[in-house]
């Protein structure tokens, strides 16, 4: 038995399926495709259209941005990490300082497959020094909203190849990066370094993890269930 859901869409917003599968079963397939249009970065406007932390510090307080300062389970750090960070980006602006602690993350952490799990909090990835691009990604988006950055984690992929030629597949990789705003939302990927454009594939953008990742449910039946998950690109043009 297999099931089969297929994704075509143009909207900007985050797609969601909900299925249920009652019927007793040995085994489940479930296959999504997606036709996506990627594009660069156009790059920050210049210093003096950005908000000073004065002006972003009032924005911020009012409407959705507010929810983008809040902790969360998993981007909860202890006062002496945020005293720490506070104390680096001093003097600095809010891009300035968003990309002062992209690289201090980066910095600190190892990148490590396999050292941490789904369920690993902003702080323990900081004492371990080592994680995922999940972790680095949530605890960048901690680390940038204790300063009063409102930050966001974005879900999705990232196109192993930087040139790639068009119709060639490769394995892709799930991966995650922040936004922070200041005057627009602008991102970073503090996993590596490099600037994000169009070999990230944006799934979907929320407070942390929990938000948005790309299959979630509840499995009733004997333990010991095998799961794989393979994921494949195509450039198109």
């Amino acid at each position: 038995m297999g099931w089969r859901l297929r994704i075509e869409h143009t909207t900007r917003g985050t797609y969601v399926s909900v299925f249920d599968l009652p019927d007793a079963h040995d085994e489940l397939a479930i296959r999504a495709v997606a036709t996506v249009e990627t594009e660069p970065f156009p790059g920050i406007a210049a210093a003096a259209e950005r908000p000073t932390w004065t002006q972003l510090s009032d924005k911020a307080k009012r409407g959705r941005l507010f929810e983008f300062l809040l902790p969360t389970p998993l981007t909860a750090v202890t006062e002496e990490i945020t005293s720490a960070a506070k104390a680096e980006i001093f003097g600095l602006s809010p891009d300035d300082a968003a990309a002062a602690i992209s690289a201090r993350v980066r910095e600190h952490v190892t990148y490590m497959p396999g050292a941490t799990g789904v369920r690993t909090n902003a702080q323990e990835a900081w004492d371990k020094g080592q994680g995922v691009c999940q972790d680095m990604a949530q605890l960048t988006v901690a680390l940038m909203r204790s300063v009063g950055l409102p930050a966001r984690y974005v879900s999705g992929y990232l196109h192993p190849q930087a040139q790639a030629e068009p119709g060639s597949t490769a394995v892709g990789q799930s991966h995650a990066w922040v936004e922070y705003w200041a005057g627009s939302w602008t991102p970073l990927d503090p996993t590596s370094g490099a600037a994000v454009g169009e070999r990230h594939v944006v799934v979907a953008r929320g407070r942390d993890y929990v938000d948005v990742p790309p299959l979630k449910g509840i499995y009733h039946g004997p333990a010991g269930g095998d799961l794989q998950v393979a994921v494949e690109v195509t450039r198109l043009a």
